[in-house]
Order: C-alpha cells, then structure tokens, then sequence
C-alpha cells in the first residue's frame, strides 16, 4: 500500500509540475514576445497588429478580426448584400516593410523548397500558395517621408525612406552613392565607370562612330537592358540621350539597388538570370549591357548569353565591360578565349573594343547561321519554340533565329525615336491589326489620358508623379499619350493573354509579363500611379481574390499616389468598400456618359493613398 501511495503520490506531483511549466512558457512566449517587439510575419497567419491600434493621422478603425465573411470579397454582389464594409487590416510586423512576397527568402525556408543556389534558382520567383498569403497591409519604415521629385531625385534621396547604409561603405571607391547627413546621394559613379556614367555612355557612343558621340544614333538605338544594374546610374544617364533602360538585378548580397533605382525615378525590375525565361519577349532591345555584372556567361552551355541573343533586335549590340575584355592573366585570357569562341559560333562580330570594353553586334539575318557547319553549338532553336513565351518558360541553350520578313528586311524595320512610338510596328500583323486600327487605339487612349488628367488636376502639378504602372497594358497606347509628361511607364502585360508586349517594345516602351494572381516583383511603396484597365475583371474569371489584388496594389503604391481604375459599375462598387480598410481616398468617379467612346458598362474611378505612419514609425520620426 505505501509503495502504491508513494507512486500516486509522485505522478502528482509530476502532473503539477508539468502544468507550472507549461503555464510559465506561456507567460513568457505571451508577455516575452510583446515586450520583444511584434513577431516576425508568418505566411498564412492572420493574428498580425491591428491597424486601428497604431494608425495616425486618420480615423480609428476597428479590426477585422482574422478573416472576414467569404461573401464580403465577392465581386458583382448582388442588391441587399452590400451591407457588409470592411473596417480596417491589420498592419504586417514593421521589419517586413520591405516585403516582395514572391521574392522572400523567408517563405523559401518556412516551405523548403529544394532550390539549386548555383544556378541562382533563390533568385526567381516563387510565391506563396493562395491560403498562406499576408492579409495585412505594409508599414512604411521609421521616419518615412514623400520621395524627392524628379529629376532632383536622380541624384538624391530621403536616407529614411531606404534606411540601408551597407551599399555606400561598400562601393565607396565606386562612386555608387554616399550618405550625407539625412540623404543618400548618387554621384553616377559604377563598379566599371567611377568618373561618371555620362562619360563611360559617351565613350560608348564614340567606339561604335555613334554622331555626336550620342549612344542614342540618332533614335535608331532606344531601349536597352542593363543586367546587374547596381543602383541603375546607367539607365538614370541614358534618359538623357532619350533612351530608356530596364535596369535589372536581384535581392542579392548588393540588397535594396533596385529599390534605390526606383525610389530614384529610373525604370528597374527585379529579376535574374537564372532558370527561367527573363519575362520579356524576343527582340525586344537594342542594347544589351553588362558592367562587371558578376555573371558566369560560359555555364551551361553558354545558356545565360543565349538568353541574351534572343533578347536582342536584328544587329543589336552586347556591351560587355569587365577584366576578361582586356585579358591581363591567364584565367581572364582563357575566359576571353572561350568567350569568343562561343560568341563567334553564335554569330556575332565584335563592333569596338578598348580598354576594358568590348561591344559585341548580333547579325541582321540568318545568313551566318544557314552557313554555318552542321552540328555546331549552340544549335538553333527547334521550329515549334515560341521565342515570345516567358511566364515561367526556362531557358534553352540554343540560337532564335529570325523570322521570314525580319531576314528579307534586315532588321527589324522600326521608325527611329520618337516616331516609332506612333508609327504601326511590323510586328504588328502577327496580332491580325492594321495601321487603322492601332492609329484608332492611340487616339482613344490619348482622349482617355487627357480625361483623366482632368480629373487628378486638383490633386497633382507637374512632378507629382514620375513612377507609372500600367497594369494591362494592350498595345502600350496609354503609355505613349503619356509622352510628354516627366513619367516612365511600366507596361504590363498579362501572361495568359496576346503577347502584345513586343508591340510595347517595337514602339519604344518597356514592360513585363505578369499574371495580377500573384504579387508583383518590385518593392513596396515604388509607384506613384497604378492604371488597372479591366484587371479586376479580368482575375475575378480566374477565380483569383479581389482583396488580394487590393492589398498588393496598396503594397506597390507609394504613400500619396493615386489609382485609376477602369472597370465595370460592380467592381467599383466592391472597391468602394475596402476604401476605410485601405486608407484610400476617392478623388473622382466619370461614368458611362461622361466620355463618347466609353465601352460597355466601364466607369472611371480615381483613388489617392493616404500617407499613414504606425505608433513605433511616429515615434522614432519624433
């Protein structure tokens, strides 16, 4: 009986021991993590902060609570169910302000994926899975401010608004950028042109014989790819020489260039190359360019360089400036070796070389590649490939030759800048569409343009906006009405959709692929103006969630910007009620009679962001 006893008597005291512990676990995970800050964001988890709790300069909201009724982000809701308005979102942790949801290495862990680093497959894009994504809006950082207009932000920027120092320690012998007192400055220099990117394009201009030494030839050369961009003083130089660039580099060890590059003004996308297709289609530039871009260009079969080739137009130029372009031991002459054979099998010829400098052209026709000896490589590309196929395509190690009519014309017979931006493309038959009916579309989108500068005039003056998406962007017409403004345009076109986007190159625009299901591969707060043609639409037949879209437009859009939505009457009604969650203001509605060339049932609807600060962002800025 006593050892009985005893026993009992033991589990107990056991059993109270265990409860002890696992109650003072719990006083410390609750009250450690709150003293400790807000913990870090976790895919799919719904107890974020409440935005009502920490919100300034507006009104206090009440939460959510988790996720609302499913009925609530229907789009089309019927009569009598409009009753419901969303209140307000949580605010994401504020170490997430610099969130790309399909570019964090954190989701690559919490899922992980089995990722091959060496062939930069991190780099790409993976995103989370529709029920693991954040439901809560991005915080600015600690002393958050409007970003410097253009062109004065060309050259500086708020410190505060990027708060990352590492770039300007690092490349201080560079010139990249130096921290001055509450900003950051750009004095243009790069890893390969420390005196000034102005110079190194002029010195550019005069190996190729360019007039004037203006890389720009006169408007034949416009659009350029700059990989491995840095901070994109390249493409922030070539604007000058009316020649716009798409600046590209990843989230790499060099973290936040891109961010920089935008929250600067210059046009720049985040993106590698890795495995996969860069989302734009085949001749697409006239320039290619790398500044000691720390890539591998010999792996893989010269697979990275060929992606090159097949963006370039018929007799478009690689400029490649790195130690191996002058050959000074044995491991840079074995690589330049190696290199120019490749290239040399590829067909292209050598343009100009000097100093560190080597400017490579691509052929005008197929002749090189008909004469070439059978069974050489890189082999060309099979029949069936379609080159303009890039939303998740990989790459493939082989040569895009050129079509029937670019061989016969040599070239890809665009007018030079700026008429090609008016003047119907070649390219344009591969679509069905006349001269008629794109000189038509132009004009509708002009008239349209102008009627919604209308309606933004008593909100913005001259540089109030310099960043623009166009988030369906067709044949890239609202772009090109946007000529004579001080903006860049971001074309975007959807992946599933006409390949229209080599349309939006051949007129001298840039943009992207991309499917709106998903988030965008850029940083918070990097647009001052998203337009949304019909792309609530257009995601509620694939069955994709409306709130999302909200909440990743309102990620993308810069504190103070504005949204034009052009849809129909329902979707409008369904955005009217995330505006108090949102923080939006409605700036102007024009209905179905205010324009005569309005389609269907489309209304106009104009948004500005408020610019909103959490209690930790107030009071660090105090």
């Amino acid at each position: 009986m006593r050892g009985r006893s005893d026993g009992a008597q033991s589990k107990r005291l056991l059993t109270s021991v265990c409860i002890g512990a696992v109650f003072l676990v719990f006083l410390y995970v609750y009250f450690g993590s709150n003293s400790a800050g807000e913990s870090a964001l976790e895919y799919g988890s719904r107890s974020l902060r409440k935005l009502g709790s920490s919100y300034l300069s507006g009104d206090e909201d009440s939460d959510l609570g988790g996720k609302q009724d499913e009925s609530s982000f229907k789009f089309g809701l019927d009569d009598g169910e409009d009753g419901i308005v969303a209140k307000s979102f949580p605010v994401c942790d504020d170490r997430h302000s610099e969130l790309i949801p399909c570019l964090d290495r954190h989701l690559i862990y919490q899922t992980r994926l089995k990722l091959d680093l060496s062939l930069m497959e991190h780099y790409e894009r993976h995103c989370p899975l529709p029920e693991r994504r954040y439901n809560c809006l991005i915080p600015p950082p600690a002393g958050y401010k409007i970003p410097i207009k253009w062109p004065k932000s060309r050259d500086e920027v708020w410190k505060a608004n990027i708060p990352h120092t590492h770039l300007a320690h690092e490349k201080s012998d560079q010139n990249w950028m130096v921290v001055k007192g509450d900003k950051i400055n750009f004095p243009g220099g790069g890893t390969h042109f420390h005196y000034g990117a102005g110079k190194y394009i002029a010195s550019m201009a005069n190996m190729l014989n360019f007039s004037k030494d203006n890389l720009n030839n006169e408007g034949r050369l416009r659009t350029v790819l700059d990989v491995g961009c840095g901070v994109a003083s390249f493409g922030a130089y070539l604007l000058k020489s009316d020649i716009i660039a798409m600046s590209l580099a990843p989230n790499d060890v060099h973290q936040n260039q891109i961010q920089f590059a935008l929250e600067r003004g210059i046009p720049a996308f985040l993106g590698v190359l890795g495995t996969k297709r860069l989302p734009y289609p085949s001749r697409s530039f006239e320039l290619a360019h790398c500044s000691r871009c720390r890539i591998d260009w010999l792996q893989r079969d010269g697979l990275l360089l060929l992606e090159l080739d097949r963006l370039l137009r018929p007799g478009g130029y690689f400029a490649y400036s790195s130690p191996e372009a002058y050959a000074q031991d044995e491991e840079d002459l074995r690589i330049w070796r190696e290199m120019s054979a490749l290239v040399e099998r590829m067909c292209w010829r050598i343009a100009a070389k000097r100093n560190q400098t080597v400017i490579w052209q691509k052929p005008l026709t197929n002749d090189c590649y008909l004469e070439r000896e059978p069974g050489t490589h890189p082999p060309m590309c099979r029949s069936d490939d379609d080159p303009d196929a890039v939303w998740g395509v990989a790459m493939e190690a082989c040569i895009t030759p050129y079509s029937d009519q670019d061989h016969k014309t040599r070239g890809s017979g665009l007018a030079p800048w700026p008429a090609r931006l008016t003047s119907p493309p070649p390219r344009l038959a591969d679509f069905g569409y006349s001269s008629e009916m794109f000189e038509k579309n132009t004009e509708l989108w002009r008239r349209r343009v102008e009627n919604y500068w209308n309606l933004l005039s008593p909100k913005i003056s001259s540089d109030t906006l310099r960043n623009v998406m166009d988030m369906k962007a067709n044949l890239g017409s609202f772009a090109a009405a946007l000529k004579d403004k001080n903006v860049w345009v971001m074309n975007v076109i959807p992946e599933d959709g006409p390949k229209t986007l080599k349309i939006v190159y051949d007129r001298g625009l840039i943009g992207t692929t991309h499917n709106w299901c998903e988030a965008f591969s850029t940083y918070p707060r990097t647009y001052d103006l998203l337009h949304a043609w019909t792309v609530f639409s257009d995601i509620e037949k694939k069955g994709c969630s409306g709130e999302d879209l909200l909440l990743e437009m309102d990620r993308i859009l810069r504190p103070t910007g504005f949204i034009i939505i052009r849809d129909k009457q329902s979707v409008i009604e369904f955005v009217k009620k995330y505006l108090p969650a949102l923080h939006w203001d409605a700036v102007a509605t024009a209905d179905s009679t205010s324009e005569p060339d309005q389609e269907g049932d489309e209304v106009v609807f104009v948004i500005q962001k408020k610019l909103w600060l959490t209690s930790e962002s107030f009071r660090d800025t105090e």
